[in-house]
């Protein structure tokens, strides 16, 4: 199992392959996430506002792979999983490239090798996701268990992504908790909120 940055969602067909640049590689936000983890993961006093620096020392991938281990110690057993997942879709895919009625056969061979040539990428993003999906629940987890009623951050791209991931954590919950994603101006500058409605 590796952890590193694998690209857009790949658009495959017969006549080449292209990629989509608004569906990023969720690896992009794993760092912020565990930046996230690490700032909210202390014991609180109540009626206490913290703030955290974010660190801007870059992580090496294996570096980033052992974090997410404190955050999710099942990670392997997730990933075997999708893995076992993935697996079959390309599978699928390959089978659907060989049957297909309205391509050529040289169309479906060039289908088929587009798919090959693909495999690893589209493993590799699908062990991005799943980790990211971890993080994400497991930062829900926290905002849950500490009571945490708002967490507040730049209102840059990747950031507000991060939240709006932990939102829908929250609400697909056993227990669904509704939550306020707001955007705000202060001293200048922009910031994201979300805030957690019922807990």
């Amino acid at each position: 199992m590796k952890l590193k940055y694998a690209g857009p969602k790949p658009i495959i067909s017969h006549t080449g392959i292209e990629f989509d640049n608004n569906k990023e590689d969720k690896f992009i936000y794993i760092a912020i996430v565990l930046q996230l983890l690490k700032a909210l993961s202390h014991t609180y006093q109540e009626d206490k506002k913290y703030v955290y620096q974010a660190e801007h020392k870059v992580l090496s991938d294996d570096d980033l792979l052992m974090e997410v281990k404190k955050y999710c110690p099942d990670i392997k057993t997730l990933i075997d999983g999708r893995n076992n997942t993935i697996e079959k879709e390309v599978e699928h895919q390959l089978q659907r490239a060989h049957e297909s009625c309205v391509l050529g056969q040289e169309c479906k061979e060039v289908l088929e090798n587009n798919i090959n040539i693909m495999h690893d990428y589209l493993v590799q993003r699908s062990i991005n996701k799943t980790i990211y999906y971890c993080l994400i629940d497991a930062l829900a987890k926290l905002l849950q268990e500490d009571h945490i009623d708002y967490v507040t951050v730049p209102m840059l791209q990747n950031y507000f992504h991060v939240l709006h991931s932990v939102q829908g954590s929250l609400k697909k919950g056993k227990f669904p908790i509704d939550t306020k994603l707001e955007i705000y101006k202060e001293s200048g500058q922009l910031f994201a909120e979300l805030k957690v409605v019922n807990q």
